[in-house]
């Protein structure tokens, strides 16, 4: 078996070809999805890209391999003590090896996250680039294809690859940015809620969209109306259509090669991102619909049908537990996925009634999702605005503009049982154990920008307002630390 994943970072389905989005951005990715199964409804099941990644190398979810946040408090990753390595929770890479297959990355993910359990069973590491994950998607194919022209037709091998371009900064070139100049724009947000977004002051906000003053051109200074909106589309699928051109010339190789029908593909993401969900704008920092709902294709010769499409709740840890089963191997026993290559043989299957979700870098929630319902407690807000308790109605309020708590509480009690279920069984039945969620509470979700630093960002701009409510939510100390005193 040959198996091909690719991996791109902060990329959504609904700017995908092949679910239905008008722009023409992946020509290449949607000629894979017509040769094989199409999921509507996976999700990452902890963001942003430490947690998911540690679920990708270990099959659990976040709650139990630790790695919650991006470093410090709630980032511990966590792994049976000892010498050995564990045969009930085998990392994905080991436990492919130790069967026979070869284990190739290409990905500066450890090296940027400085995540030593990424490298742990790959036979080989290329990290190609010393840019930490800034590295556009020429770059990393001019590592890639030497590899496959040299090895791609060596048999039983897991070759991953990661590309980056989705992600801001967009440093592609600018022309795959102006492209969709003068193109549709999708409705939302449409120009009263941009105007509303006009009141946020948190990071990633329609007035505050940008870290640092410098920036690409392909990224507007802020979002004031629909005309900086489609600036910031323009520049997200620009990168997406740049990184899928990349994705055609690995299967340009393939074909050359002979092997293009013979390898297995499986395409996904880590996260997605925010394009304006909750007033935030190009950023994967909340449990919400935007940044949990992830892309999934699969291609497995003589298996998969060609324009297979599968509905029915998957996680990203289900996917990895397929990547076993496909190969003809148990899923372990210590992993929190469930095999879905059942549906993929055309067998009975059904997906799961529910899902529980995580996040806790910029926010600390959780939220659980079901067919109609999504519900998300926020335990810490961070520099967010975010209620306590929140209900969105999917069926009529995809983009979750609505809070409906208080006119559905028996529908809150129901998902907040879901929720405490979920952690009776991955927290409180352990014993001991100590919810990462909780460290991150504990010690607040100050990683790139602290209370002190983003109020002294607030008075800059002339909002000094803002300011003080930060320091009165957070206390004499945050209001110190502003002054530099």
């Amino acid at each position: 078996m040959r198996m091909i994943y690719i991996d791109i970072d902060s990329l959504r389905p609904d700017h995908m070809g092949c679910y239905g989005y008008q722009r023409n951005t992946t020509p290449h990715i949607d000629s894979i999805a017509a040769e094989g199964a199409r999921f509507n409804d996976c999700y990452c099941a902890s963001s942003p890209c430490v947690p998911s990644r540690a679920s990708f190398m270990s099959g659990r979810f976040g709650v139990n391999h630790g790695a919650l946040t991006h470093w410090g408090p709630g980032c511990d990753f966590d792994y049976p003590e000892g010498d050995g390595h564990s045969e009930e929770i085998p990392f994905l890479t080991r436990y492919l090896r130790k069967a026979g297959m070869k284990t190739v990355t290409f990905s500066s993910f450890g090296d940027r996250h400085h995540a030593w359990w990424y490298f742990a069973g790959w036979n080989e590491v290329h990290s190609h680039s010393l840019k930490e994950g800034n590295e556009d998607a020429d770059e990393v194919n001019a590592a890639v294809i030497p590899w496959l022209k040299a090895h791609g037709k060596e048999d039983n091998y897991f070759l991953h690859i990661q590309y980056w371009d989705p992600h801001t900064l967009y440093t592609y070139p600018k022309e795959y940015a102006d492209q969709w100049n003068g193109t549709p724009v999708k409705a939302f947000p449409d120009e009263q809620t941009i105007a509303e977004h006009q009141h946020d002051s948190f990071p990633r906000s329609a007035t505050f969209l940008h870290w640092a003053d410098r920036f690409p051109e392909t990224m507007p200074g802020q979002i004031g109306n629909r005309e900086d909106f489609a600036h910031l589309l323009n520049g997200y699928d620009g990168g997406i259509s740049y990184m899928d051109r990349h994705i055609g010339q690995l299967l340009d190789t393939l074909t050359e090669l002979g092997i293009r029908d013979e390898v297995c593909f499986i395409i996904s993401a880590d996260h997605a991102e925010s394009l304006g969900e909750h007033g935030v704008y190009m950023e994967h920092g909340n449990a919400s619909e935007s940044v949990h709902h992830i892309p999934l294709i699969v291609k497995i010769p003589g298996v998969t049908q060609p324009g297979q499409v599968v509905d029915g709740f998957v996680y990203n840890v289900d996917v990895i537990a397929s990547i076993a089963d496909l190969a003809g191997l148990p899923v372990p026993s210590g992993w929190d996925g469930a095999s879905f290559a059942p549906a993929l043989r055309g067998e009975h299957w059904q997906g799961r009634d529910y899902l529980v979700m995580d996040h806790a870098l910029y926010v600390c929630q959780r939220a659980v999702r079901d067919r109609k319902w999504s519900f998300i407690r926020t335990y810490h807000e961070g520099l967010y605005d975010f209620p306590q308790v929140a209900l969105y109605d999917m069926e009529s309020d995809p983009y979750q503009t609505t809070n409906v708590a208080e006119q559905y509480p028996d529908v809150v009690r129901e998902m907040d049982h879901r929720l405490m279920e979920w952690m009776q069984t991955h927290i409180y039945s352990a014993g001991s154990k100590i919810d990462p969620l909780q460290k991150v509470v504990e010690t607040g979700p100050w990683k790139y920008m602290t209370v002190g630093e983003w109020m002294r960002r607030l008075q800059r701009d002339g909002w000094e307002d803002a300011a003080q409510d930060l320091a009165g939510k957070y206390g004499a100390e945050s209001l110190k630390s502003a002054y530099g005193a």
